[in-house]
């Protein structure tokens, strides 16, 4: 490193925002992820013994995955190699396994590759470096917002640890904001600020579990507000307010956050729970989710879980679905919200759902004809080949009722809609039964 490099290092450690200076430095400065860095874990005894083998860490934003990377390479006697899969190509992976080989040819020492952002490296990208992680020539970390078993290739996952990170918790957000409060060297502590109790429960809250996210609206409070007339920079709740603006949802649209979101807003309103529907439905709204998207979901789900039960259900659903492309944001929140409440609320049934699967498997594996007598018998020498004889027109009949074979000779008695006793579908079955039973 030459002078330029030294003064360029200092500067971007002075200047670095907040939350890069606050990160932990060693093991027992880590806030919250007990379940994987307490001390009687294995990751924890691994990182004290310098014994770690690849792993992929995995979580929100904000919750340590770097931080814990950065502490690795603070501990490990090994060569510690950063880079970030949005701006890495193959030259730069050539490089690193280059020196891992010659480090370990000829000093014997092991090389850790951090790799940032993994889920962004390809197939072809991931693929290169395998045999590289298999012989021990690196030890590979990898951090990512987005599930592992998805994004991954399942040769590095097989041959890694994956360890999940949690979303921190308030008191611990509350725990970092406080100490970068006070600290000296790295935090704001030169800056004589107070962060007001309701402006720091207040930030606890809204971070939504990203402690850069709180740290970030500290550090802008501090900055950009005056001394009070005791010499102190006073953080209070409309200052916090004004920093942080709008709640951190952990919500990405093509992440984990969505699929759990979207899923349980469809169990609750399946499990007639209007409550957690609605609010489901308002975080999906407030994360900005598509509105046709969620239109969709609720259109299936009064059908497949509604169903007969409740017909008004589907034609409410559809009713919004074309409504809230009319109407759009923000009045489609209160279209959405009608029809959120009205299909959770409803009776439920799958027994229509039900039928068109099990009529599907029959179709799969038997070979069936449709009944002459159903068959068309308009087109030209139709009647000579006994199409459509001998058929009995429906509203000829009392009730516009008459009984005969609709299904194929194959499968005459089979039975697949069973309509059950609940809601509107109830007085189906009666009908159902009366009419079968004559």
């Amino acid at each position: 490193m030459d002078l330029f490099d030294y003064m360029r290092a200092g500067t971007m450690k002075s200047e670095a925002p907040l939350a890069s200076r606050m990160r932990p430095a060693n093991l027992s400065e880590i806030v919250g992820q007990q379940h994987i860095l307490g001390k009687d874990k294995m990751l924890y005894r691994a990182i004290q013994a310098d014994k770690l083998g690849s792993v992929i860490f995995y979580g929100p934003p904000g919750t340590g995955k770097t931080t814990i990377a950065r502490v690795i390479a603070n501990t490990t006697s090994a060569e510690f190699t950063q880079i970030n899969a949005t701006s890495a190509g193959k030259k730069d992976m050539e490089e690193v396994v280059r020196q891992a080989k010659d480090l370990l040819g000829m000093y014997g020492k092991r090389t850790i590759l951090f790799v940032d952002e993994i889920h962004r490296f390809n197939k072809g990208q991931q693929d290169y470096l395998l045999p590289f992680v298999e012989d021990g020539t690196l030890i590979l970390i990898g951090a990512t917002t987005e599930n592992p078993y998805f994004e991954v290739n399942g040769a590095l996952l097989s041959r890694s640890l994956i360890f999940e990170l949690k979303a921190l918790g308030r008191e611990e957000i509350k725990t970092l904001l406080l100490r970068a409060l006070t600290d000296v060297e790295r935090g704001m502590g030169a800056f004589n600020g107070v962060l007001e109790a309701d402006a720091l429960e207040f930030l606890a809250d809204m971070a939504g579990g990203d402690a850069r996210n709180a740290l970030n609206a500290l550090e802008l409070g501090l900055l950009t507000t005056e001394c009070g007339p005791d010499g102190k920079i006073h953080i209070t709740l409309e200052t916090a307010s004004e920093c942080i603006q709008k709640k951190n949802v952990r919500y990405d649209k093509g992440g984990d956050n969505h699929y759990d979101t979207i899923s349980a807003f469809i169990k609750s309103m399946r499990g007639s729970d209007p409550d957690a529907a609605v609010f489901y439905l308002a975080k999906m709204l407030y994360a900005g989710e598509d509105i046709r998207f969620i239109a969709r979901r609720i259109l299936i789900c009064a059908s497949e879980d509604v169903g007969n039960a409740d017909p008004q259900a589907l034609v409410v659903a559809a009713a919004a679905a074309q409504a809230v492309e009319r109407v759009g944001m923000p009045e489609a929140q209160i279209i959405l919200s009608q029809a959120v409440s009205y299909v959770a609320s409803a009776p439920k049934s799958n027994a229509a759902c039900n039928a068109v699967f099990e009529a599907m498997e029959v179709v799969k594996s038997v070979t069936t004809t449709v009944p002459a007598h159903l068959q068309d018998r308009h087109y030209r020498g139709a009647e000579k080949l006994g199409r459509g004889i001998g058929y009995l027109y429906a509203h000829d009949f009392p009730e516009h009722y008459v009984k005969q074979q609709y299904l194929p000779d194959e499968i005459a008695e089979k039975t697949f809609y069973h309509p059950t006793d609940i809601g509107y579908e109830q007085k189906i079955a009666e009908r159902l039964q009366r009419l079968r039973s004559r």
